[in-house]
């Protein structure tokens, strides 16, 4: 009798699941409209700026008003209840900058003055990051993520080319060849930062194992690839070709020796036809690539200048160790820890703009520039967070997972990104309209590396 009076068992809990999912047959606009306002920070980049807009200090992008849409619609998914939940670790990683940079803030010698540059590392390094995150739901959606990368690229890449084909771009060795896309002289390094970006995301789809990715995908992600590599070269930038170098070599480890020796034999032959058959940029490539050697032995005005503020942002560091000289203080701070040595600017000119001396207002180091600024609270913060990403991110790549075999190429092109943009921030720190990506990129990495386990292996979580 009392089995006959007990309650029936409760079913499952698709009930409760089900709000947390679009319905079966939404379509796609209804499922990954979240996703608007992500692809719109990396595509907004297409819009050229007004001259003298691109570094301006305090200036806001249309690409940084849809990465605070994307925040927005982020924190309206969170209070639904359709976000994804962070992992205690991600918590961790994504929110301790943010003491760090509260207590840079705070003991700053003018933290009114030191107030935008909190805003700004907040935006970069903690909330867009968190927002990708928890935003991004699944494989389709972080390969979405990546082609927008790609495709600004691509865009900004043809723009390059034409640039040095017409004789329009930025000033180099006395002629208007140097390839800078939209970003204009005053910010040679974006269009090579963007075109780089979307070759690494490329490669890392061209390198993918068999299952993971389509035919048609893997043949398109290898052709961009390849064309890539000539605005790459045409925009003279020693740091981009650099870091390119080293996150291709990584993907190209990552993914396996024999598919490292075929993407090999087709950059040797591209680069033979490119360079030797039609001569794009053989001579001033050359002496550029031979400049990287000659650093220490023999440096021009650009690499002494960089070398000076790498040592006046050491001193800085020396001075306050443990929390720096505050956000925004190095240009206040510069001159009295520089050398004889430092010039007093680097000069742009070309792409529809004239000769202008712009200030050299950072070490063009990131790990310095946090270090002078920030101190070892700051750095340990910030750069811990990203180690631990490359780390958690490489375990899982070599994990013997069936659900991540399946994925792999978001996992290389999160890494391969991620150690892009970590070894170019040795010659280079944040500035100029790209500067968002950084956020974005350190979200992907953060999403594959440690992200939630079900999200990962492609379970609903709306």
């Amino acid at each position: 009798m009392s089995s006959t009076l007990a309650p029936a068992p409760r079913a499952a809990t698709p009930a409760a699941a089900a709000p947390l999912a679009p319905p079966a047959g939404a379509g796609p606009l209804r499922r990954h409209w979240p996703l608007l306002p992500l692809a719109a920070t990396v595509l907004l980049l297409l819009l050229p700026l007004p001259a003298g807009d691109a570094t301006a200090s305090g200036k806001v992008t249309p690409a940084d008003a849809a990465s605070l849409l994307l925040v927005g619609v982020c924190a309206l998914q969170a209070l639904r209840g359709r976000a994804q939940r962070l992992t205690p670790l991600a918590a961790l990683v994504l929110g301790l900058p943010a003491v760090g940079l509260a207590v840079a803030t705070a003991t700053a010698g003018d933290p009114y003055a030191a107030l935008p540059g909190f805003v700004r590392y907040l935006q970069v390094f903690v909330l867009v990051p968190a927002a990708v995150v928890l935003l991004v739901r699944d494989p389709r959606e972080f390969r979405l993520a990546a082609g927008c990368f790609v495709v600004l690229a691509v865009v900004q890449g043809a723009v390059g080319v034409m640039q040095y084909a017409t004789h329009t771009g930025a000033s180099y060795q006395g002629e208007n060849i140097r390839a800078v896309g939209t970003f204009g002289p005053g910010d040679v390094m974006g269009m090579a930062t963007v075109v780089a970006y979307g070759l690494v995301a490329a490669a890392g789809v061209a390198l993918a194992p068999d299952g993971t990715v389509s035919r048609r995908l893997r043949t398109a992600a290898t052709a961009c690839a390849l064309v890539l590599v000539v605005p790459l070269v045409l925009s003279f930038s020693r740091g981009a070709w650099i870091a390119t170098a080293g996150a291709g070599l990584l993907i190209m480890v990552l993914a396996g020796v024999r598919r490292a020796l075929k993407v090999t034999a087709a950059l040797v032959a591209a680069g033979v036809v490119l360079v030797g058959g039609l001569g794009v940029g053989s001579a001033m490539m050359a002496e550029r690539l031979t400049s990287i050697t000659q650093v220490g032995s023999a440096p021009d005005q650009s690499v002494i200048d960089r070398y000076t503020m790498w040592a006046a942002a050491g001193s800085m560091w020396q001075e306050r160790p443990a929390a720096g000289v505050g956000l925004k203080g190095f240009p206040a701070h510069r001159d009295g820890h520089s050398g004889l040595g430092l010039s007093s600017g680097s000069d742009t000119a070309g792409a529809g703009q004239a000769y202008i001396r712009q200030p050299l207002l950072s070490p063009h180091n990131m790990y310095l520039l946090i270090l002078s600024e920030q101190g070892l609270i700051g750095l340990t913060a910030l750069a811990g967070g990203w180690a631990a990403v490359v780390v958690a991110g490489l375990r899982r790549l070599a994990a013997p997972d069936p659900a991540g075999r399946r994925m792999r190429d978001c996992g290389l092109v999160a890494i391969g990104l991620l150690v892009w943009q970590l070894t170019d921030f040795l010659y280079a720190d944040i500035g100029g309209p790209s500067t968002v990506l950084t956020g974005v990129i350190i979200g992907l990495a953060a999403w594959w590396a440690i992200g939630s386990r079900d999200t990962l292996e492609g379970a609903p979580a709306r």
